[in-house]
C-alpha cells in the first residue's frame, strides 16, 4: 500500500474522484493519509469530512515565507510517511523543498491539452481560441507553471455551440476517467 497525500485548493472535485474510488477498490494499491489545503474555506474540506479522510489547513499566509510553508508541509507529509503528492484543483506552484524531497513522486492534472493554455483558466482560454479539440493532461510536476514531463492525456471536442460550462463538464469527466487510470499506473 502506497501512501499518498491529496493537495487540492478549491472545490476538491477529484479529490473525492480518487477517494471514493479508494475506498470502493477500484484504487486498491493506494492509502489517502490526509488532504492538505491552503485555503481554510476551500469546498475541498467538507468532502474529506464526508468521506472521513484526515484534513491539514496549511495557510501559506501565516509563514513569512514560501520555504518556511513547505517545511510545514514536509513535517506533515514526513510524519504521515507520505511517500506520493497528487495535487487535485491546487493552486500553488510547488516549490523547491517540496520538489526536492518529492522528485518525480507529484503528480497534476491540469484541464487543458499541454503544453497548451498553461495557467489559470486553461477552459476559458481553449473555449475562447477557436480550437476544435481541447481535453486534458497528467504530468509530473516540475519548477515552472504545468510545465513538467507529460504523462497521459485525454481529448474531447470543442462544439460551435458550446456554452463554456459545457465544455467544462466534458472535461471533468475526461479527468474523473484519466487521473485515477495514471495513478493506478504510476503508483505501485
Amino acid at each position: 500500500m502506497t501512501k499518498v497525500a491529496v493537495f487540492a485548493s478549491g472545490s476538491g472535485s477529484n479529490f473525492e474522484n480518487i477517494a471514493q474510488r479508494v475506498q470502493d477498490g477500484r484504487l486498491n494499491n493506494i492509502e489517502i493519509t490526509a488532504l492538505y489545503v491552503d485555503h481554510d474555506d476551500a469546498y475541498a474540506i467538507q468532502r474529506a469530512e464526508k468521506l472521513d479522510i484526515p484534513v491539514h489547513i496549511t495557510l501559506p499566509k501565516t509563514f513569512n515565507s514560501k520555504k518556511e510553508y513547505e517545511q510545514q508541509l514536509l513535517k506533515l507529509l514526513k510524519e504521515e510517511d507520505v511517500e506520493w503528492i497528487v495535487l487535485a484543483g491546487y493552486m500553488r506552484l510547488i516549490g523547491a523543498d517540496l520538489l526536492d524531497a518529492y522528485e518525480r513522486r507529484i503528480l497534476n492534472i491540469h484541464p487543458a491539452l499541454l503544453p497548451k493554455y498553461k495557467g489559470i483558466d486553461a477552459i476559458g482560454q481553449a473555449y475562447e481560441s477557436g480550437d476544435k479539440v481541447t481535453g486534458t493532461t497528467v504530468h509530473f510536476v516540475d519548477s515552472g507553471m504545468d510545465t513538467g514531463e507529460i504523462i497521459e492525456q485525454s481529448q474531447c471536442d470543442i462544439y460551435p455551440d458550446d456554452t463554456k460550462e459545457q465544455l467544462e463538464d466534458r472535461i471533468k469527466h475526461l479527468e474523473y476517467e484519466l487521473y485515477p487510470k495514471v495513478i493506478a499506473n504510476i503508483i505501485r
